[in-house]
């Protein structure tokens, strides 16, 4: 196998934390007397982020968006405990681990994620990990993994950006990397995947 390397995205796909998310969102919206729809809002977020939701109704209410995102952020890490592992994050991390295979994470998260990581026993498996707050222009912008591809001299061919969002796929074509998402997609570098088991198949010789 030549040198592999992975970029993990977190919410949706190594964590299953959309609930928390939602609760965090919820609580805020609470807060600042803004009408709740659950569904709305989650596919919203899925679409394209809670950062673009927060401005989006920052701006129609007149309110500031960057207090709306701490108020946010701090009910969010007061949920910590109810984030969970997707099914098969141990295993496929523990296999790419053995395989040789560096690993990342590049994730639209605040530093809340470390914590996170590390409460679940994981963050060891990544050689760094880039949030929200590592200074990088927000996906699908490719600045992330500019840099990541510059310092750890990875081959793009080989590298792959593991995510769930069509966000995921258009920062890893943007980006000059491979694809492996649970959604379908029209860039010819992305491979479907419908659990994360299925990731040690791709490269079965």
């Amino acid at each position: 196998m030549k040198e592999t390397a992975f970029i993990w995205d977190l919410d949706g796909t190594l964590l299953d934390s959309y609930e928390a998310i939602l609760s965090g969102i919820e609580e805020t919206f609470a807060q600042f007397s803004i009408p709740y729809d659950k569904e709305k809002v989650r596919e919203f977020i899925l679409r394209y982020s809670v950062q673009d939701l927060l401005e989006q109704v920052a701006e129609e209410r007149n309110l500031d968006a960057e207090v709306l995102n701490q108020v946010r952020a701090q009910s969010l890490a007061e949920k910590n405990t109810q984030v969970v592992l997707m099914p098969g994050v141990r295993e496929v991390l523990a296999w790419a681990d053995q395989a040789g295979i560096q690993q990342f994470v590049y994730t639209h998260k605040g530093d809340n994620a470390f914590a996170i990581l590390r409460d679940l026993g994981l963050e060891s498996y990544f050689k760094e990990i880039l949030t929200s707050q590592s200074g990088f222009a927000r996906k699908p912008s490719p600045e992330a993994a500019t840099y990541l591809l510059d310092k750890y001299e990875l081959d793009s061919e080989n590298t792959y950006y593991i995510g769930d969002r069509t966000l995921d796929v258009e920062f890893a074509q943007n980006s000059g990397l491979q694809s492996i998402n649970f959604l379908e997609s029209s860039y010819e570098g992305n491979q479907r995947i419908q659990a994360l088991a299925d990731v040690p198949h791709i490269f079965e010789d």
